[in-house]
C-alpha cells in the first residue's frame, strides 16, 4: 500500500538542506580563518614577566635600604639628644668665655677683649665684662680713637666716644679725658689715623691713664690700650704697632692689634 506524501515535504527537505549547506560553509570559513591567523608564541609574555620582577626587586632593595638608614639616624639623634640631656658637654667642644677670650678670668677679674681697626676698611670693637660697648654693629665708633669708659667696682658702662684724630676737634678728646673719675676703667682701640691731631696735653693725660706708647703714637699707628684713672703704675694691658711702610700688612696701615685679658676689680 503506498503512503501519500505531505505536499510540503519537498519544500522543507530543501530548506533543511540550505540550513545544512550554509552552517557547513560557516564551520568551514571559521575553521579556515583560525589556520590563517597566527598563532602568539606560548612563552611571548615571559620577558614582560621578568622585568615586573626585576622591578619589584629593586623597589623592595630601595625600600629596605632606606628603612636601614633612618632608623639608625633616628636612633643616633635619640641617643644624642639623651647624652645631651644627662651628661656634661663633651670635650671636643671648648667651653665659651667672656668676651670670645681663650680662658676665663677669675671671680674678682673683668674679662675684656680690645681690637683695632684694620686700615681705614674694618673698624675696632671693644668688649668688656662680655658686653660689646663699640663696634660697627653698635654703630658707635668712628675714625681716630674710639674709647669707652667702664666703672672699675660693678663694671658698668658709663660713657663712651669716637673721636677725629685726623681732621676733628682735639680739645673735645681733652675735655672727655680731663673729666675721667678716679676709679674708672678706660678702654681705648685705634682706627684709621689716632694721632695727626693728637697735641701734648692728650698724650700726658693718656700717660697718667698708665699708657706707655701714648707719647710715641703717630700717623696711621694701631694702638689698644686699657688704663684707669688714678693708676699708679703702666698698664699691662697695651699694645702699639708702628705705621712702616716695608712692614704693614695692609697698603698704608699696619695689621691690626687684639688684646684680651682680664682686669682686677677695683676694690673699695
Amino acid at each position: 500500500m503506498r503512503t501519500r506524501g505531505s505536499p510540503h515535504a519537498p519544500e522543507m527537505l530543501i530548506k533543511r538542506s540550505r540550513s545544512f549547506l550554509k552552517d557547513r560553509e560557516r564551520r568551514c570559513l571559521s575553521h579556515t580563518a583560525r589556520a590563517e591567523s597566527p598563532r602568539a608564541p606560548r612563552d611571548a609574555g615571559v620577558p614582560g614577566v621578568i622585568r615586573l620582577a626585576a622591578l619589584l626587586f629593586v623597589l623592595l632593595g630601595m625600600w629596605v635600604i632606606l628603612q636601614s638608614y633612618f632608623e639608625r639616624g633616628w636612633r643616633a639623634l635619640s641617643l644624642r639628644s639623651w647624652r645631651g640631656a644627662t651628661s656634661q658637654p663633651s670635650r671636643s667642644q671648648p667651653p665659651r668665655h667672656e668676651c670670645g677670650n681663650q680662658r676665663s678670668c677669675p671671680r674678682d677679674h673683668f674679662a675684656f677683649k680690645l681690637t683695632s681697626g684694620a686700615a681705614n676698611v674694618v673698624g675696632p670693637s671693644i668688649c668688656f665684662d662680655d658686653a660689646v660697648l663699640m663696634s660697627s654693629v653698635k654703630n658707635n665708633i668712628g675714625r681716630g680713637l674710639n674709647i669707652a669708659l667702664v666703672n672699675g667696682t660693678t663694671g658698668q658702662l658709663l660713657k663712651t666716644g669716637a673721636f677725629d684724630m685726623y681732621s676733628g676737634d682735639v680739645k673735645e678728646l681733652e675735655t672727655f679725658l680731663t673729666e675721667i673719675k678716679d676709679g674708672t676703667v678706660v678702654l681705648t682701640a685705634t682706627f684709621d689715623d689716632p694721632a695727626t691731631k693728637m697735641n701734648d696735653k692728650v698724650r700726658m693725660l693718656f700717660t697718667e691713664l698708665g699708657s706707655s706708647y701714648a707719647n710715641m703714637l703717630g700717623f696711621r699707628d694701631n694702638w689698644v690700650f686699657l688704663g684707669a684713672k688714678g693708676l699708679s703704675i703702666k698698664s699691662p694691658f697695651e699694645q702699639h704697632i708702628q705705621n712702616n711702610e716695608e712692614r704693614n700688612k695692609y697698603d698704608g696701615w699696619p695689621e691690626l692689634l687684639e688684646l684680651e685679658g682680664c682686669a682686677p676689680r677695683k676694690m673699695g
